[in-house]
C-alpha cells in the first residue's frame, strides 16, 4: 500500500462518499453512480482511483462488477494516525 496513493483517493470528498456507501455492502457502479449527479465515467474513475489506492476491491459477477470496501487497508491507516498520535 502507497500511503500517498491512499492519501490522494481520500483527498476527495466524492471518493469518501463512495466509501462510506460501500461500508453497508459491496455494490455495482450502476449502484453506486445513483446516488450522485454524475457521469458513469466520472464514477468509474472515481472507482479507479480508489482500486489504485487498494481502498475498494472488485469482484466480476456474471455481467456485473461489485465494489467492496478493502477494509484491512483503512485499518492499516488508522494504526499509522494512531501511532502518529502517539503517547506524550
Amino acid at each position: 500500500m502507497s500511503f500517498a496513493e491512499t492519501f490522494k483517493a481520500l483527498s476527495d470528498p466524492v471518493r469518501r462518499e463512495i466509501l462510506v456507501l460501500l461500508k453497508g455492502a459491496p455494490l455495482s457502479a450502476g449502484e453506486i453512480g445513483s446516488h450522485f449527479d454524475m457521469t458513469g465515467a466520472t464514477i468509474s474513475y472515481h472507482l479507479s482511483i480508489l482500486k489504485k489506492a487498494d481502498l475498494v476491491w472488485e469482484t466480476k459477477v456474471k455481467n456485473y462488477v461489485y465494489y467492496e470496501l478493502n477494509t484491512s487497508v483503512v485499518e492499516e491507516i488508522m494504526l499509522w494516525l494512531s501511532d502518529l498520535k502517539g503517547d506524550r
